[in-house]
């Protein structure tokens, strides 16, 4: 089989450790025009493809395999089987302090040690998983990758619950991490592969709720699973749970559409005999190079792209104030009254704040249908009036939380505070939608990677924060820790208005983005039009 991805002149290869080294091998190509009969266009159009004036097949507008014409009953199903994964495995992620508080006196061992077996093993294991798999995903397809890692999250959940000692639990939750890194991370590049731009607007906001609210109900999930029936059965119910998944996820698709464009190009070939070149973006010819190339793409994105950079540091800072809360919060409502898993119920302001991001995507739809009516290129830029909006709100909610809890304010009634964290909620999802949604559109085929970069370092601060909450709530005291937390949101507030300013001309800028466009508006059928 000679089946083969062309490669030429484009702005990939000026980048270090591209195009030379046979990552992105794909895109278009100066080559002389092929004139194609009509029986050669009806065998074509069976198998959903075209032959490009260059030589290359690419898939027809209407090809019925290309995962952006699937039924909607189809990218319903394998759509929210996913979203649930992402948010159970979240839920998982953050119910690790309050395992972490139950399992101390069991395993003998102190808060620092308890809380770096149950709760940062995990995220430091999700930020190596975030850097391999999302590339990984993207040069062999996605749908082996979801199984396999959900199978094996199932089994590190058994592990964990059956050998508790520190090794053992370290084990366990460090498995857990690596394979938690699939859902939280590719499922970003499914999206892309199933929805264009004006579509993603609704499906990357149901994506962010889905997981907001998976980081808000873990504390809760295992504060009241652990006060009840026993850290272990927070594991024991989590591998239940993803065995499910695991049985569920047989029956989504394969979406990476550069995948599926080389099985329809061999198909052709092993049944009609018709060898043609393929516009891949990313099929990779062998595990070495993309062992040598693509292990590495997320880390080039965060170094080199000034866009990935900023965003990934901003989303990080925000998630990992979650991940602080989940240790800090239920010490908080402790002075204020709460006792026992019912400190974990603090967590539902910053869930009820989550569907006030509604409102802005209705206009971002509204925003964007105008452009297109208009026939104007999309601008990424045009989605991120959400941002500039939660960067304040994230900021006033943490000043409202810092000054209306003990003991500064001793005598105030709880539900006050407790404003401060539905704005906290709707903030941090809104990062989540607006920033995730704005990688997505600015680097297309590569959004899986690009979110990598983010998902790495957000995982890294997501392990960290929870160390040193305990150490900073108690000898700042509550009010004044808060308050820190505060004065670095509120220098995110600038951010966001740069980034509507200047994000356009960045973009334009970056090669890689540049590059992701061109191959993007080359292979994808119901496409982007993005400027």
């Amino acid at each position: 089989m000679n089946l083969v991805e062309k490669v030429g002149d484009t702005d990939v290869e000026a980048l270090p450790g591209l195009g030379s080294s046979g990552d992105d091998q794909s895109t278009i190509t100066k080559s002389t025009a092929i004139e194609v009969d009509q029986e050669l266009e009806e065998t074509l159009k069976k198998f959903g493809l075209i032959l490009e004036s260059d030589g290359c097949l690419n898939w027809r507008m209407d090809a019925s395999v290309h995962p952006r014409n699937w039924s909607v009953t189809r990218r319903t199903f394998d759509t929210s089987v996913l979203l649930a994964l992402d948010l159970y495995t979240t839920a998982i992620s953050t119910s690790g302090p309050s395992m972490a508080q139950a399992a101390m006196k069991e395993m003998d061992l102190g808060h620092i040690k308890s809380l770096i077996a149950f709760s940062s093993m995990y995220q430091f294991g999700q930020a190596l998983g975030g850097v391999v798999f999302p590339p990984y995903s993207e040069c062999f397809g996605r749908k082996s990758v979801y199984i396999a890692t959900t199978l094996v999250y199932c089994l590190a959940c058994i592990l964990t619950a059956e050998v508790p000692t520190m090794a053992g639990v370290c084990v366990g939750r460090f498995i857990c991490g690596i394979m938690s890194a699939v859902p939280s991370v590719v499922v970003e590049g499914s999206i892309e592969d199933l929805f264009n731009m004006k579509s993603r607007v609704w499906i990357v906001f149901l994506w962010a709720c889905a997981t907001t609210a998976g980081l808000v109900l873990g504390p809760i999930y295992g504060a009241y699973i652990s006060a009840y029936c026993g850290w272990k059965w927070v594991l024991i119910t989590g591998a239940i749970v993803t065995g499910v998944f695991t049985l569920l996820l047989f029956g989504i698709r394969e979406s990476r559409p550069s995948r599926l464009l080389a099985q329809q190009a061999v198909k052709l070939q092993q049944e009609k005999g018709i060898s043609y070149p393929i516009h891949s973006a990313d099929v990779a010819p062998n595990l070495a190079t993309f062992s040598k190339i693509a292990l590495i793409r997320p880390l080039r994105l965060f170094f080199t792209e000034p866009i990935v950079f900023c965003v990934s540091i901003i989303a990080s800072i925000s998630w990992g104030l979650i991940y602080l809360f989940a240790e800090s919060l239920p010490s908080v409502y402790a002075s204020l009254g709460f006792t026992g898993p019912s400190t974990s119920l603090a967590f539902i302001p910053l869930l009820l704040g989550i569907p006030l991001s509604i409102l802005f995507r209705i206009q971002d739809q509204r925003a964007l249908g105008r452009r297109e009516r208009a026939n104007r290129a999309l601008n990424p830029e045009q989605k991120l009036a959400g941002f500039v909006v939660a960067a304040p709100a994230l900021a006033i909610g943490l000043w409202i939380f810092a000054w209306t809890i003990p003991p500064a304010v001793p005598h105030l009634h709880w539900a006050v505070s407790m404003i401060g964290l539905v704005l906290v909620g709707f903030a941090t999802n809104e990062f989540a939608c607006t920033l995730s949604g704005y990688l997505a559109d600015s680097y297309t085929i590569y959004a899986s990677s690009a979110f990598a970069a983010l998902a790495f370092l957000r995982a890294v601060l997501a392990g960290i924060f929870p160390l040193f909450a305990p150490r900073m709530y108690s000898a700042m005291g509550q009010n004044r820790a808060s308050t820190v937390l505060a004065a670095v949101a509120t220098c995110f507030c600038g951010v966001a208005v740069l980034f509507m300013k200047y994000g356009k001309a960045v973009r334009q800028k970056s090669k890689f983005a540049g590059h992701s466009l061109k191959v993007n508006k080359a292979t994808q059928v119901k496409g982007d039009n993005v400027e």
